[in-house]
């Protein structure tokens, strides 16, 4: 059974719950930006039975404004259920908002829902796309042919993608014998043979071993330089990924957008702090509130991460000044040093700093007190 974003895509987006609310002063429509957001909320309402404690609605977005130029390879950076694939289903005419207005090529996604499917497409990691009796070449005739290519054209551009992306020799290969990697690259060609104006790509390379993940990497960076009027707007939570491929970075935690500038300019944000990985002897039972690590001065931020035998300690301190207090408290609890490193700022440091947490944490759940163990 076929289960691609290409199905939804064809689908009208489905009314949230509750009245859809525009901005009462839009403004005007930039026609230099391939993707524009102003104040951009989604409002999930819980049905079913529940306590009266229990939340009615989930709060997926909110006030998300955002510009994204033509040309641009853009990027949301952000745990599970920070509200990335949310985002992207809006723009790509899959959900609407609760509230806010969004413009794809400068179309609304309220009104100009078959318009905007003319030029764009979706990739997502992990989908399951095609029919699995079908070849590899089969299924991508059978796309093309849904994105309105003629037979000559269609033909043309799977041959010539396929020796791209380095499958050529899978063609006559049934679906349902691809591993994930191969299935992976059969979708990439999937979402790129329409020869789209605006590519939306969720966590592309989750699940794909490092080779296979590479390869999709080298092919969003040379197709990107082959068309560079195309857009991708990409959300992963690989924090490499992100730094080798985008342009430019919006850092997203529970629906809201909490930074958006270039890699680099992101990592000096932290260019005055000290960063510090510390291997400590394990920490033992959790102190009380008031004499967590976290709490010890000039420590802005901390992770605990417990391995058998030592616990590893990810810190932003204010100076290195502050680091004798740290060992003088990990010496009060019972703890020791087994070893030290300072390191350049990484944007996984700097997302630690904005959210107080690594992107291994599932924000749709609630998070627990402090990070101290």
């Amino acid at each position: 059974m076929m289960t691609s974003e290409t199905q939804e895509l064809g689908e009208a987006a489905k009314e949230p719950a509750g009245a859809s609310e525009p901005l009462a002063d839009s403004g005007s429509v930039n026609p230099a930006l391939a993707i524009q957001t102003r104040q951009v909320g989604r409002i999930y309402k819980l049905h079913g039975p529940r306590r009266k404690s229990d939340p009615r609605e989930i709060i997926a977005l909110e006030g998300v404004t955002l510009e994204v130029p033509h040309g641009e390879m853009f990027g949301l950076l952000g745990p599970n259920g920070a509200g990335k694939t949310t985002l992207i289903k809006i723009l790509t005419t899959l959900l609407l908002p609760t509230s806010g207005e969004a413009y794809v090529n400068g179309l609304d996604v309220r009104k100009d829902m078959r318009e905007i499917r003319r030029y764009i497409s979706m990739v997502s990691g992990g989908e399951t796309s095609g029919y699995g009796l079908l070849t590899v070449e089969e299924n991508l005739w059978m796309f093309a042919r849904f994105y309105g290519l003629d037979h000559k054209t269609a033909r043309s551009r799977i041959a010539e993608m396929l020796e791209l992306v380095g499958i050529q020799d899978r063609a006559r290969t049934k679906i349902s014998d691809l591993s994930t990697g191969l299935r992976q690259k059969m979708n990439f060609i999937r979402g790129f043979i329409c020869d789209p104006t605006i590519v939306f790509l969720d966590e592309p390379t989750l699940g794909l071993d490092v080779t296979a993940a590479r390869d999709v990497r080298a092919f969003i960076k040379q197709w990107l330089q082959d068309n560079p009027d195309r857009t991708v707007l990409l959300t992963t939570h690989y924090m490499a990924e992100a730094d080798e491929l985008c342009n430019r970075l919006a850092i997203i935690d529970r629906g809201k957008l909490l930074a958006v500038d270039t890699p680099q300019n992101l990592k000096l944000r932290l260019h005055r702090e000290s960063i510090y990985k510390l291997r400590v002897e394990p920490l033992g039972p959790r102190p009380s509130r008031e004499a967590l690590l976290e709490n010890v001065p000039g420590v802005h931020q901390l992770t605990v991460a417990d391995h058998d035998g030592y616990a590893e300690l990810k810190m932003i301190l204010e100076s290195d000044e502050v680091l004798s207090r740290v060992l003088e408290h990990l010496t009060r609890r019972g703890s020791s040093l087994l070893g030290l490193e300072k390191r350049e700022a990484t944007l996984e440091d700097v997302f630690i700093d904005l959210v107080g947490h690594g992107l291994d944490v599932d924000t749709s759940h609630t998070a627990g007190d402090g990070a101290d163990g």
